[in-house]
């Protein structure tokens, strides 16, 4: 078995996650977890690695701020997709595109960053624990370590709302392979003990989309999408919400050490 590769679907990962409302409730409660905690590292120039970071969306927008971003991606036509809109920036960024497996990234080649992001990469990974804890060898002292990693209960429970119970008696394993449903989704419980291993210090947790994928069919006549992000963002980190997120964020800190 090997770690997925989005190469053949670049173009429909591109559109069906960030071209969409997911993507819009995606990106808004990152950036309102991760805002405050890179100021607070004190730096106005910081390195930031996004591992797994596909074409880049917030590699861009964190390189714009004037920080200097390592993007890399198993999939190389991600990477010629993050190409064409850096190229096309009218802000110079400062991002260096790495063609590799983030298993394959090295303290000894990269050095160490202030910052690692690893969003929606984990759940696609044969041995999370493993590859998780092997990109902390390249995170700095008192560094940011930014997970979102699918949530294996919330898809039980949405498939259980959604009256899919052979699904769910069958623990969750699909009868034919579905493009972007993750292969390995991650409990909770399970990440925060690796977080616990790890001698990471929790700054944020926050549920993502834990309204947007339970909504009803027939939805009121005034519904609107913007009074769902808020609403979105007020619950993400409230109980039994935050654990019901289709995605979960866990951002922490290491170590002085």
């Amino acid at each position: 078995m090997q770690d997925k590769n989005f190469d053949k679907l670049s173009l429909k990962f591109a559109k069906n996650i960030y071209g969409t409302t997911k993507g819009e409730i995606r990106a808004t409660v990152l950036w309102r977890d991760l805002a405050p905690a890179l100021a607070a590292q004190g730096k106005p120039r910081l390195r930031i690695l996004d591992a797994g970071g596909g074409f880049g969306f917030l590699s861009q927008k964190l390189a714009a701020l004037g920080h200097d971003v390592v993007l890399c991606d198993i999939s190389e036509q991600m990477l010629a997709l993050a190409k064409q809109q850096i190229a096309a920036s009218q802000t110079p960024l400062s991002i260096e595109l790495v063609h590799s497996p983030i298993q394959a990234l090295t303290a000894a080649q990269y050095g160490q960053f202030d910052v690692i992001l690893c969003h929606a990469v984990a759940e696609w990974l044969i041995d999370a624990n493993t590859t998780l804890n092997g990109l902390l060898s390249l995170l700095k002292p008192n560094g940011l370590f930014s997970l979102m990693f699918y949530n294996k209960e919330a898809l039980r429970f949405h498939s259980l709302v959604s009256g899919n119970f052979d699904y769910v008696k069958r623990d969750l394993v699909v009868k034919k392979k579905v493009g972007l449903t993750p292969t390995h989704p991650l409990y909770i419980e399970d990440v925060r003990q690796w977080f616990a291993q790890w001698q990471l210090t929790m700054v944020t947790q926050s549920g993502v989309r834990v309204i947007n994928d339970y909504l009803k069919t027939h939805l009121p006549p005034d519904f609107d999408t913007k009074q769902l992000i808020e609403m979105e963002l007020a619950y993400s980190q409230r109980e039994p919400y935050l654990s019901l997120g289709r995605y979960v964020h866990f951002l922490a800190q290491s170590s002085t050490k």
